[in-house]
């Protein structure tokens, strides 16, 4: 089975650090990001996996080497200009079965074998990985009409909602949309799927989940990834 791992992004959110290091080159422990990546993909039973690069693409290449130490064929996609998240997708070779594109600084219990089973069940064409999040709003919230006559008062309202995790399972169809060369992201490579009358899944999963995108995120992956790491970090699957 095949993987994508995004990793070619200049990771802004997570400067100073990312002058001087791609974000999934960021460590956890003694351990990078991108390696707990790469080992729980090889412990899930994925053989090959692609990274997709393009900011400080070498030090990556150096450090990940040919994926051998992590129990992988390791290859490497490099953009020349930035892409998006979905735009690499049409420069990776040997797409040509179903498979798993994710972010290269998600942390998290996902069984990826159960949501590759489930997209196969539901014959989708692109699976969603998903996470439960709420969010109060410390505010009493107004509602008016046009002549600002009020119709509502919510005291501080709590919003429930699904996030997207940054792990996909997609079948090669999606790539007809997508042209080489093109900047696009894969918010848009969906919604284009379900305008086309597609049919496209979602995979809620309740378990650990972290995208390590921010200071405060980092930090607390850091902190978290020490008491997490026998599960973070699973036996292979035989």
């Amino acid at each position: 089975m095949k993987a994508v791992i995004l990793a070619g992004g200049k990771g802004r959110r997570l400067r100073p650090f990312t002058t001087v290091l791609p974000k999934p080159l960021m460590p956890l422990g003694e351990m990078p990001i991108v390696e707990v990546v790469l080992r729980q993909l090889a412990a899930h039973g994925f053989e090959e996996v692609t990274l997709a690069v393009g900011y400080l693409a070498e030090l990556m290449m150096a450090y990940c080497g040919d994926g051998s130490k992590f129990g992988l064929r390791l290859g490497y996609s490099r953009e020349e200009q930035p892409l998006g998240t979905a735009g690499p997708l049409a420069l990776v070779e040997g797409l040509d079965d179903t498979f798993l594109v994710m972010n290269g600084d998600v942390l998290t219990t996902l069984d990826m074998q159960a949501m590759l089973a489930q997209h196969r069940a539901n014959g989708a064409v692109a699976t969603i990985a998903t996470h439960h999040r709420r969010q109060q709003i410390n505010y009493g919230i107004i509602e008016s009409d046009d002549n600002s006559r009020v119709t509502a008062y919510i005291e501080k309202p709590v919003h429930h909602y699904q996030v997207s995790m940054g792990v996909y399972v997609l079948e090669p169809s999606v790539l007809t949309h997508i042209a080489p060369g093109e900047y696009l992201d894969l918010p848009d490579l969906v919604r284009q799927l379900m305008a086309d009358g597609q049919h496209v899944m979602a995979y809620p999963f309740d378990g650990y989940w972290l995208d390590i995108g921010r200071h405060d995120d980092y930090e607390q992956a850091v902190e978290e990834f020490e008491t997490m790491q026998a599960q973070l970090l699973p036996e292979r699957r035989a």
